[in-house]
């Protein structure tokens, strides 16, 4: 249906690829970004690449400068709940290069200043936004390590140092008791999970007025949940203080999807419901895609359905060949069919009207709480 998408900037976002532990990565062919990138990064190749449990000093979230969004005016804030978006992975090393980016590096906030445009702000209109940068890791590096824990040492290391400092900060220095969302994608998503699983673990005050969490691109498994009963997996399109996940396969696929964990917990963002009834396009609110550089809105364009089997959301209405990207980066990753890298997109106005929902739901059982507690 939409093909020929050859432009600069859907480029940078159709590039947007994954790996184990699977992160989105955006191979982008800006000569002066790669050549800043080599010249950062070649120097550091040979040194130690920092695990959990590491000493890792974690990236300033006192300068501005290291937010990627912050409201203009954080004392006049013009909605009553906050959003904390995390992107996915928007560089790739070079080959032989350190296989994590600086903060300041240009590739990685070029891709990220785009990816928010394409992602973030379906979210805009429930919260305010508050996003920061954080130090990533290559998926191309995680490839070479077999052992999960091995793997989740490497992840849980610098970047989810970054990603939980900048939370903290955000919390102690920005939140002043609001209600938040926590949303993000890829490797976003990963991070999402870390904060689930640690920060707000430790913080039960703090996970009070978690409106919900949206875990895109990434599984959330039975185990995980099992692990962690201080969280709840989404039930309906109004609960609140819950976990949304979904990964988006085309039908019949039997590859390996590596975003996809084994026993993965799945929502359809069309119908909210977790049991196998399909969602038509025609539910679909609209999808919102980036043609010749300009946003245009889609409408039945994509299906949703849950197959419980794969723990995936399956959409049939779209062919699979105009959404795979021969030249990716990662592209012997992403067989046609796997919808990784459009999962935001195709839902992007069902995830809008969700999170704006919930947000409402969230300040009714306050309210009615509140009612009780007077009576």
């Amino acid at each position: 249906m939409i093909k020929n998408r050859k432009n600069y900037c859907l480029r940078l976002l159709g590039i947007l690829s994954v790996a184990v532990f699977l992160f989105t990565a955006v191979a982008c062919t800006n000569t002066a970004a790669t050549k800043e990138q080599s010249q950062s990064q070649t120097a550091q190749q040979t040194q130690y690449v920092p695990m959990h449990g590491d000493n890792i000093a974690p990236s300033d979230y006192a300068d501005k400068n290291n937010w990627l969004a912050l409201p203009k005016n954080i004392n006049k804030l013009s909605k009553a709940a906050d959003v904390f978006y995390i992107y996915p992975t928007t560089w790739v090393a070079q080959k032989g290069q350190y296989p994590i980016a600086d903060i300041d590096l240009k590739m990685m906030r070029d891709g990220a200043k785009n990816t928010f445009q394409v992602q973030a702000t379906a979210f805009e209109t429930a919260g305010n936004i508050f996003a920061p940068f954080y130090r990533q890791l290559d998926a191309d590096f995680l490839l070479s390590i077999t052992d999960p824990v091995q793997q989740d040492k490497y992840t849980f290391g610098v970047p989810a140092t970054d990603v939980e400092a900048a939370f903290d900060y955000y919390i102690k220095n920005y939140n002043n008791g609001r209600p938040f969302i926590i949303a993000g994608h890829s490797q976003g998503a990963v991070m999402t999970k870390y904060l689930l699983f640690r920060y707000l673990k430790n913080h039960p005050e703090v996970a009070k007025r978690m409106v919900a969490a949206y875990v895109m691109g990434y599984s959330v498994s039975k185990q995980e949940l099992k692990a962690n009963p201080h969280l709840k997996f989404a039930e309906n399109a109004d609960d609140t203080g819950v976990v949304i996940s979904f990964n988006t396969e085309a039908p019949n696929l039997t590859i390996k999807n590596y975003t996809v964990l084994k026993d993965a917990v799945v929502i359809n963002p069309i119908s909210w419901t977790r049991d196998e009834t399909e969602a038509p396009a025609s539910q679909n609110l609209g999808s919102r895609l980036q043609i010749d550089g300009k946003f245009q809105t889609f409408k039945n364009l994509a299906d949703a359905k849950v197959n419980k089997k794969r723990g995936t959301v399956v959409c049939s209405t779209v062919n699979p060949q105009d959404y795979f990207e021969p030249d990716n980066a990662l592209v012997k990753f992403f067989a046609p069919g796997i919808y990784h890298m459009y999962e935001v997109q195709f839902y992007y106005y069902n995830l809008r009207q969700n999170a704006e929902n919930r947000v409402k739901q969230y300040f009714n059982k306050t309210k009615n709480t509140q009612s009780d507690t007077k009576k």
